[in-house]
């Protein structure tokens, strides 16, 4: 992928990507600016990129090493859902770190640490198996037409703006 191409497309869109964004980041940011808040009606996007920050942990599809096995539903223009089949190769798993290690040392704060724990446990099996986070706060916003999820989390004066 053209890192270039893509960073000056999304500055003709009106975002202004960092330095330091990897490929990933700046679709994901796109993805998060221009598409997200258009998703009002219950929606799953499939198939994400490898490179999404969010992918780490995600298994490649069989067919396409270049996407993952993820869905995020989405609905009133926010995220209400994450979920992906788990990576259970530790050889992939580690390049993915060290990946994730790289654009860390680029300057990327969202990216992952190195876990070898993780990688060691990998490397005696883990089975088939998947995962799916819906966000209860979320699903309060959505069901009471809350704009900020400030108002529907029980302590909101001791969460960080």
């Amino acid at each position: 992928p053209d890192i270039h191409s893509l960073r000056d497309a999304a500055a003709r869109a009106g975002l202004r990507p960092e330095a330091d964004w990897s490929y990933g980041k700046i679709l994901d940011e796109l993805l998060t600016a221009f598409v997200e808040p258009k998703l009002i009606q219950p929606t799953f996007l499939t198939d994400y990129p490898t490179l999404f920050p969010g992918s780490t942990l995600a298994k490649a599809k069989p067919d396409n090493v270049d996407e993952v096995e993820r869905f995020e539903a989405f609905a009133g223009g926010i995220e209400i859902a994450n979920a992906f089949s788990e990576l259970n190769d530790p050889l992939d798993q580690r390049a993915r770190f060290e990946a994730q290690m790289m654009a860390r040392a680029a300057g990327d704060e969202e990216a992952q640490p190195l876990d070898e724990d993780y990688v060691t446990a990998l490397e005696y099996g883990l089975p088939p198996c998947g995962g799916l986070g819906i966000g209860i706060d979320r699903l309060v916003m959505l069901l009471t037409d809350s704009p900020s999820i400030r108002d529907v989390i029980a302590f909101p004066t001791l969460r960080p703006r």
